[in-house]
Order: structure tokens, then C-alpha cells, then sequence
């Protein structure tokens, strides 16, 4: 992509109260999470610290109903994080949701597009 070409970046947040339940940083966060079992390795891999990313996740386990990651016991390398069946959803809804968004708003994407220059 050409340096000063225009990009489309949707930036959809789904706030409880004033929190942001989840956005598109805590969604990527997970999906990290689900990828490495480690709050860590999944904050290095984002360029985040480690208390940032506690402080994410925190916000998300107290804004859904049922918690989002949890925290795996022992074992010879020490525990983990794993996603929920939630976490998994909220993913789940979150990515299709930015899909149909996209697929909506296509045409009058475009056409902002050509008034950028």
C-alpha cells in the first residue's frame, strides 16, 4: 500500500457503563491469550505491558456476565490463561460483527475514498 493511501479502519466499542466492554485492542488481546495460554507472551506479542494487559482483561471478566479468560493452576510450567467459552464467543461475535459492518458500509467507503484524493 502506498504510504499516504487511505485505509479503512473500523473502530467499532461496545461500552457498559464507562468501561469499554470490549473494542477491537482487548479482541486482539484475546485472540493472543488464545493463541499463547499466557497473559506474558500474549502482551509482548502486542507490544503491551504485562499490567496493561491484566488491567484489560480485568475490565473485561467484570463488564460479561461470566469471565472471559481464567487463570489455569500449576503444572510443570507454572499454569497458563485460557480463553472461556465466552471469551471464545465474544471473539466469535466481535469479528463478524466488524465483517458485516465492513460488507454495510462498502459503497459508502468507497465513495469517501475518492473524496480523500
Amino acid at each position: 500500500m502506498a504510504r499516504n493511501a487511505p485505509a479503512i479502519q473500523f473502530r467499532v466499542r461496545i461500552t457498559k457503563g464507562d468501561d469499554i466492554a470490549i473494542g477491537p485492542g482487548k479482541v486482539d488481546l484475546l485472540e493472543a491469550i488464545g493463541e499463547t495460554g499466557s497473559i506474558t507472551s500474549a502482551a509482548r506479542s502486542l507490544g503491551m505491558s504485562y499490567r496493561r494487559a491484566w488491567l484489560l482483561i480485568d475490565t473485561m471478566n467484570r463488564c460479561f456476565k461470566a469471565p472471559i479468560i481464567e487463570a489455569e493452576a500449576g503444572g510443570r510450567r507454572g499454569g497458563g490463561t485460557r480463553l472461556t467459552a465466552d471469551g471464545r464467543e465474544v471473539i466469535r461475535l466481535y469479528r463478524a460483527m466488524e465483517r458485516k459492518a465492513a460488507k454495510a458500509g462498502a459503497a459508502d467507503l468507497a465513495a469517501l475514498i475518492k473524496l480523500l484524493g
